[in-house]
């Protein structure tokens, strides 16, 4: 049995530990303050959980878009400059410095570890916000992590990106046993999502049947409109809460894949 060790440093932030893998979801360091972005002002909340100097090495960077302070703040830039891999998309690659590698949606990286082991990292579609939004919120992907030499269910990771069939179609290619889930119905621009609502994650609850799902990304920005504690409710009063299993931000939890 495989396990992975999944810690929530805040936000979109989680570091995921797998067969001596570590590996670091958009990396974002910063305290509260604002983001003065080209069409909008985006505000941070809350502290994160752990430092840079208390995660240490890390082995990979999966950074599903580097537009959005939200998901690359000003420490998290920083950050990069010493990762020794990133794997983000194209666009993001374009205008990164150092290691930063852009894939697109099914396009696999492996990494190797100096035990032996190797991962597949498979970027995933997303789609952030409605039809039509991708010329103002740019690329975006999430990521399947697999393995062929460590046979356990793929992990997925959602990035930032609302219920669609690129999401649906992750079950249908890799039935992957654990989701991140990217929630917190994020709204910038008007009343509509940028982000997972309740009923978005009920949908992916139900197409990724017999997965733990793990909402991360709810609080800590004054943009979410749904706290973990709402999507919480939502799966209680339908029946889905066994499913679900919220982090708490700096305590490692296992699961087994």
């Amino acid at each position: 049995m495989t396990t992975a060790t999944i810690t929530l440093i805040g936000g979109p932030t989680a570091l995921i530990e797998l067969n001596g893998f570590r590996l670091l979801t958009d990396p974002t360091f910063d305290g509260p303050g604002e983001y003065v972005l080209p069409h909008v002002t985006l505000r941070k909340t809350g502290n994160p959980a752990l430092t840079p100097d208390q995660i240490g090495p890390i082995d990979a960077v999966l950074l599903s878009h580097d537009q959005h302070s939200d998901n690359l703040d000003n420490s998290g830039r920083a950050f990069l400059q010493n990762a020794k891999r990133v794997l983000t998309t194209k666009a993001a690659a374009g205008r990164l410095d150092g290691a930063a590698r852009g894939l697109r949606p099914w396009e696999t990286a492996e990494i190797l570890h100096e035990n032996g082991g190797a991962l597949e990292i498979t970027a995933t579609p997303a789609r952030h916000g409605p039809i039509g939004i991708e010329p103002l919120s740019g690329d975006v992907v999430g990521f399947v992590v697999s393995s062929e030499t460590h046979a356990f269910d793929p992990l997925y990771i959602t990035g930032d990106t609302v219920w669609f069939d690129g999401v649906a179609e992750v079950q249908r290619r890799f039935e992957p046993g654990l989701v991140l889930l990217f929630c917190g119905a994020a709204q910038t621009r008007g009343k509509f999502n940028l982000t997972m609502n309740a009923n978005d994650a009920i949908e992916a609850a139900a197409a990724f049947a017999g997965a733990v799902i793990v909402p991360i990304h709810t609080d800590g920005w004054a943009h979410f409109t749904e706290s973990g504690d709402d999507l919480e409710k939502a799966f209680r009063a339908l029946g889905h809460n066994e499913r679900l299993r919220r982090l708490q931000p700096g305590v490692p939890a296992v699961f087994e894949l």
